[in-house]
């Protein structure tokens, strides 16, 4: 089950969805300095209730790691402590294009481009619940944002139609073995490109710059995530957020890491009191705060989070295909165009990430 992380709390119709979550304990419970207040339950039993109507439309999940391999994820442990980061390579550098573009529909015989255009669809991965980069629209019912156009940008490239793609709702601890296992061609879902990953999957070089930072109770006089000491933070199972709370350093007392499915499962735990903060990447946690009057984001960003589009490693061509459509939108004007049309409100468009390459 995958949760809204960024879809509207008011997506749920009025009636007997929104009467499925008990009113009890959970949302009775004393908010962080002061009580729970008859609004801020309202707003939580929404969210219960955004999720149990996505339950209802069958979208799922799975934890399992890559088949004979652990997984990459260093999960912090009661004392905050993780694993090692791995610096073996320069995550940010990708494989160079192989040229100029061929034109839409004629792709290189033989190419992994080919086998795409066969099918008459590019398959992309991505969540359904990152608002503005990954959201299902609750009018149209289609997932639409940034992540989802550099997505359809490939697919234009391929087949001169940004329509010809089919999209995928994962989990985020499926993202890396959606790519190796073939049941997509390329993920596009808020994904940090780290040396971890790169082991199992090609990255695309970096196409957005966010950072971690940490959502809060209004109520709450944090001003860092370091300020949380021994309280409870919350952040997506599979995900490098998870793994970063556990490397902070808080005192007296540690970081409490808990992990939920998706960040729209950890609003939910926020809203109810079973956690005190959320950490992920600010683009992500302003997705959060909107749906929240109750919640505000603080802090400096503590971790740099490049993402970029993950692919099977068994394609090379691919990677390089896909890394040439980047370089082409970054001159054209086409990725400062696709930031505007969803990020614009949060203010000018930066320059885009400068490609970086290992080859």
């Amino acid at each position: 089950m995958r949760p809204t992380r960024g879809a509207a709390l008011n997506r749920p119709t009025r009636g007997a969805a929104l009467n499925r979550p008990t009113r009890g304990a959970a949302l009775n419970r004393p908010a962080r300095g002061a009580p729970l207040t008859r609004a801020r339950a309202a707003v939580a039993a929404v969210a219960v209730a955004a999720l149990t109507v996505l339950a209802a439309a069958g979208c799922s999940g799975d934890s399992s790691p890559l088949p004979g391999r652990p997984s990459a994820s260093a999960a912090p442990g009661p004392t905050g402590a993780a694993a090692p980061v791995d610096t073996s390579c320069r995550p940010r550098a990708s494989l160079r294009p192989a040229g100029a573009l061929p034109a839409p529909g004629r792709m290189p015989a033989g190419s992994h481009m080919a086998e795409i255009f066969k099918r008459g669809r590019l398959i992309l991965g991505t969540s359904q619940d990152t608002l503005k980069f990954s959201s299902r629209n609750p009018f149209s019912g289609k997932v639409e944002g940034f992540d989802v156009d550099m997505g359809r940008q490939i697919a234009e490239a391929i087949f001169g139609d940004p329509n010809k793609i089919q999209i995928k709702v994962i989990a985020y601890d499926k993202r890396v073995s959606s790519a190796v296992d073939g049941s997509v061609d390329v993920v596009a879902d808020t994904m940090t490109a780290n040396c971890a990953r790169w082991k199992d999957v090609n990255f695309s070089t970096i196409y957005y710059d966010a950072g971690q930072k940490v959502l809060v109770s209004t109520a709450s006089r944090a001003q860092r995530i370091e300020d949380l000491s021994g309280q409870k933070v919350c952040a997506a199972r599979g995900s490098t957020s998870y793994d970063n709370i556990g490397k902070v350093v808080a005192r007296p007392k540690p970081l409490v890491a808990v992990d939920r499915p998706g960040f729209g499962d950890c609003l939910v735990a926020f809203q109810r009191n079973e956690v005190d903060a959320i950490s992920t990447d600010d683009t992500i946690l302003i997705g959060l705060a909107a749906q929240d009057p109750y919640a505000k984001v603080v802090g400096p960003r503590f971790t740099e989070e490049p993402y970029g589009m993950a692919m099977s490693n068994e394609h090379e061509d691919f990677t390089r295909f896909v890394n040439a459509v980047l370089a082409k939108n970054r001159a054209n004007g086409k990725w400062k165009q696709t930031y505007e049309q969803w990020l614009g409100e949060f203010g000018p468009a930066p320059a885009p990430p400068v490609a970086e390459y290992r080859d």
